[in-house]
Order: structure tokens, then C-alpha cells, then sequence
């Protein structure tokens, strides 16, 4: 795995390659224009030789028309990311990152589903034991 971090623009290729699988360039280039409608062929031409380079997509060269995909799976490099961040933002605290999100992004409901999911989960727990 490389320890390079993707960009803002490298992490919306991959979601779009995650979403797709492995793809062209035209593939992926038409994929990203639903949502960013500016994005020229030449960007993401040039993005995806960067992110190989970096280690973050893979290349199959064995057709004419070059195929990449990401190099890790979505959840493994979401993980490591998460992982990187609460070391960073939150001293190491999972409940530090978790408390801060239920204060400001989370609305009541999204607070009564995560609470039915937790007493569920305890539930489970208790069963167990």
C-alpha cells in the first residue's frame, strides 16, 4: 500500500472508479462530467498517470486503450484514511471523532437510528456473554 494520501481530486476519481470499476479514460472521464461537467479528457488523462505513479491506481496495458483501477479497495483505503485522521485530528480518540460528529452533523433522526443501531448491537452483546 502506498502512504501517499489522494487529493480532493484524486479521491473523487477513485470514488468514480470504485463506483464504475476498472475503466478507460473515456470511461471514466464521462463519469466524472455528470457531476463536475468542466473536466476535460486532458485532467483526467493526466490525473490518472499521477495516481499511478503514486501508486494509487493500477494500469492493465495490455489493450490498445489503457485500463485503470484503484489499487485498493474503497473500504481498505477509507479505513486507512479514518485510521490517519482521528490520529491526527482527534489524539488517537475514535469517541473524540465520533462525539464530534453527532454534535454537528448528524440530525435528530440519523441520532435516533444510530441509537436503535448501538442498543441492538448491546443487545447482541448481552446475548453472547
Amino acid at each position: 500500500m502506498t502512504d501517499r494520501k489522494p487529493t480532493a481530486a484524486e479521491l473523487d476519481l477513485l470514488n468514480t472508479l470504485w463506483r464504475l470499476g476498472p475503466s478507460t479514460v473515456k470511461d471514466a472521464h464521462q463519469a466524472m462530467q455528470a457531476d463536475k461537467p468542466t473536466v476535460t479528457y486532458a485532467n483526467v488523462l493526466r490525473l490518472m498517470q499521477v495516481m499511478h505513479g503514486k501508486g494509487l491506481l493500477v494500469r492493465d496495458e495490455t489493450q490498445r486503450s489503457h485500463v485503470y483501477a484503484a489499487a485498493q479497495a474503497q473500504d481498505t483505503l477509507q479505513t486507512h484514511l479514518l485510521d490517519d485522521f482521528i490520529r491526527k485530528a482527534f489524539a488517537g480518540s475514535g469517541k473524540g471523532l465520533v462525539l464530534a460528529a453527532l454534535n454537528a452533523h448528524v440530525s435528530d433522526a440519523e441520532r435516533d437510528e444510530i441509537r436503535r443501531l448501538l442498543d441492538a448491537t448491546h443487545d447482541e452483546g448481552s446475548r453472547d456473554a
